[in-house]
């Protein structure tokens, strides 16, 4: 989701091999915590890929010679931790991920751009599968989604791993982690399912494994409607999620991608098939500045969301605005136009306050007028449901009203619901349909 500095990218054979079983941080443990579960009280296709022989496209920088070997290699295959990648060419020895715009070409023992996938003998592996180093229950309107199911919660998730590079990243020590870097495959294997919770206390978040049928089994116990992929970008787990999201579909769990929306059109239509709702973090709209940002390309962000449309998923909106980078009012009013023109007004709309982090601790918290004049902005340009978010004291930031009476059908606080009048997916004041998901 977000990240580090083009100058860091480059220097792939400067850094040193992966160290064995590295140890989670403090702050990765408390994420995990035993993941935040404790004081809470597939149909999934098999791996494949593509044996077009095609020319190789252009890809991003990767880490030359840096996939795990010997023991440690052989401990993430028992471990269940490692399995073969969707969506790539083989290229004799060498393949190429087709997975994301990055296209990552990678010769045997190459590691890819998002940290995440390795070339073992010409074929290539994911080695974030069933080995999450961040796990909670919150809020749906967390995340955000604020229609679809409001007031509900979802079991959410997150190994390591991105494909972005996001300067003002606000989980960075997991998204630009190599997945050895927040796991541990020593010891006793250690397997989180709902017996387990008897025993949690005794769980090691460092060692335990979370296989896609477990989430499901968990996200049950809790009795939250959905499953969030979120945290870091789904998108460099794709397996696990597309695994996970297509047992939990079979057991009538919904699913919600929280993402970057950075994806090849091919493996996105294959996730439209199992998700029900997403997020897209829609970083800028000035090529420029989105690739100054978050080393990534805006073009297939909009590809995206058009897609989501067209396929009939349920989508929201984030835009942060942060100073000096994305809080160009004449780029937001352009930005909103080309949503209105090309999704139509009923896709929410989320304007994110900006919070000093990673990269970018010399720049101010977002002027909240600038989040005031964007909104403004967003409601000329048509969009009927535009939100602050981050914000507090500001009447109405995250209040949906309804576009036909204008008069609030929910009322929020926070990340929580306060007051909802709606009736069968109407206004209760004049009966104008309100976009979204109101019931499962």
């Amino acid at each position: 989701m977000d990240c580090e500095t083009n100058a860091e990218v480059t220097r792939r054979d400067e850094q040193p091999p992966a160290a064995p079983a590295a140890r989670a941080s403090r702050r990765q443990f408390v994420k995990v915590g035993v993941c935040g579960l404790a004081g809470l009280a597939a149909a999934g296709g098999a791996a494949y890929y593509l044996r077009r022989r095609v020319e190789s496209l252009p890809s991003a920088e990767v880490f030359k010679g840096d996939a795990p070997q010997g023991e440690l290699w052989r401990a993430w295959q028992a471990r269940g931790w490692v399995t073969e990648a969707r969506h790539y060419l083989k290229l004799g020895r060498n393949v190429q991920c087709k997975m994301c715009p990055n296209q990552c070409l990678l010769e045997p023992e190459d590691r890819s751009h998002c940290r995440t996938r390795v070339n073992k003998d010409g074929t290539l592996y994911t080695l974030a599968y069933g080995n999450p180093c961040a796990m909670h229950v919150d809020p749906i309107e967390k995340k955000p989604l604020f229609h679809f199911l409001p007031g509900t919660t979802a079991f959410s998730l997150a190994t390591a791993g991105c494909v972005y590079r996001c300067l003002n990243c606000q989980n960075w020590d997991i998204s630009q982690a190599k997945p050895e870097e927040t796991k541990n495959p020593n010891g006793e294997p250690q397997r989180l399912d709902a017996e387990a919770l008897e025993t949690l206390r005794r769980v090691d978040p460092e060692r335990v494994s979370l296989f896609p049928d477990d989430a499901v089994a968990l996200a049950e116990h809790f009795r939250t409607p959905s499953i969030a992929y979120t945290y870091s970008e789904p998108i460099a787990w794709y397996e696990y999620m597309f695994d996970t999201a297509s047992r939990a579909k079979a057991h009538s769990v919904k699913n919600l991608w929280i993402t970057c929306g950075s994806i090849q059109e091919e493996p996105l239509v294959e996730l439209c098939r199992v998700i029900d709702a997403a997020n897209v973090n829609l970083k800028g709209f000035e090529p420029e500045v989105y690739r100054k940002l978050n080393a990534g390309s805006l073009e297939p962000i909009l590809n995206t969301l058009k897609t989501l449309k067209r396929e009939g998923v349920w989508f929201e909106v984030t835009n942060l605005v942060v100073p000096t980078y994305t809080d160009d009012l004449e780029m937001i009013r352009r930005m909103c136009e080309w949503l209105a023109a090309n999704l139509g007004p009923d896709y929410p709309l989320h304007f994110s306050r900006f919070h000093p982090d990673h990269k970018l601790t010399h720049l101010p918290p977002t002027p909240v007028d600038i989040l005031l004049q964007a909104r403004d902005l967003a409601r000329a340009c048509g969009l009927h449901y535009v939100y602050i978010g981050n914000v507090r004291d500001v009447e109405g930031a995250e209040t949906t009203y309804c576009p036909g009476c204008r008069n609030a059908v929910i009322e929020r606080t926070g990340f929580y619901v306060r007051t909802t009048r709606l009736q069968d997916g109407r206004c209760a004041s004049c009966g104008t349909p309100i976009a979204g998901v109101w019931s499962g």
